[in-house]
């Protein structure tokens, strides 16, 4: 949508896409897909969504950051945090491929301390067999 500007210029208005995250079971995994951008305004958002699905016990967390389209500081603090509350019995991995999530995860030493695959089928496999 274009709009003219009290200066009497013209810019383009792009709609925002807004931040989701969704949960499923999957070969018995729980699986939070992440979509969009992970930053300080909505990490606390998905904080309670991965806080929420170990709160239920899951053997397996998977966090799909395939369609993700940038992870700032914050959002990389939720992975540390989720990481910090597992229980014994959960096994947790990020899906992550391509410069704006893998690349910052493996840059910060992250994924050093947490699984990572490239697709979700990969790491679906990997927890069920």
């Amino acid at each position: 949508m274009i709009r003219d500007r009290p200066d009497g210029r013209r810019h383009e208005m792009r709609p925002r896409t807004l931040q989701q995250f969704t949960e499923a079971q999957v070969d018995g995994a729980t699986v939070v897909t992440a979509v969009g951008a992970v930053d300080m305004l909505t990490a606390p958002q998905l904080q309670d969504v991965m806080t929420a699905a170990l709160g239920r016990k899951p053997a397996g967390l998977i966090l799909d950051m395939t369609q993700v389209e940038f992870l700032g500081s914050a959002g990389m603090q939720v992975l540390m945090a989720t990481r910090k509350q597992l229980g014994p019995e959960t096994r947790f991995a990020v899906v992550a491929d391509g410069p704006a999530t893998s690349r910052p995860l493996k840059i910060t030493g992250i994924a050093d301390f947490i699984e990572l695959f490239s697709t979700l089928d990969v790491a679906l496999t990997n927890f069920t067999h």
